[in-house]
């Protein structure tokens, strides 16, 4: 048995965060310090092959294994996107691929109400950040 906390807990503890911050200004400026936490991804990693398509800005995600766990790194040009993978990465780096398919990040993601408080366009540039994760998943299955 392991110490960590399950991606559920994870997500109960973001959950929580984003209730003590009220407003949706507090928030985004939440998301936005999480993405200054990354570290910045080497140039040799900021290629075409590990861009994620139909992201509002440029946004970076590199997998790779950690034994039976699935890690990620990543980056974008944008503060917000930065922020948006960062809390993916809270969520789903150092998780089985089991794990990582049976979340329902579109749930989870509903739950944090981040969809309603973005623009379509980075609305969708989060689902295809998840959904960049989860081809990963599949792929180390």
């Amino acid at each position: 048995m392991t110490d960590r906390p399950s991606i559920d807990d994870v997500l109960a503890e973001l959950v929580e965060e984003f209730d003590l911050l009220g407003d949706w200004e507090s928030r985004i400026q939440y998301v936005i310090d999480l993405g200054r936490e990354l570290e910045p991804l080497p140039d040799a990693d900021r290629v075409e092959a590990n861009k994620v398509p139909g992201c509002a800005a440029q946004v970076w995600l590199v997998s790779g294994r950690d034994g039976d766990r699935l890690t990620f790194r990543a980056d974008s040009d944008s503060a917000l996107s930065k922020g948006n993978v960062a809390l993916l990465l809270r969520l789903y780096s150092d998780r089985t691929p089991a794990e990582i398919l049976a979340f329902d990040a579109r749930a989870a993601l509903d739950r944090l109400g981040l969809p309603q408080a973005l623009t379509r366009q980075r609305a969708n540039g989060l689902n295809s950040m998840v959904g960049r994760i989860r081809e990963a998943a599949l792929a180390a299955g």
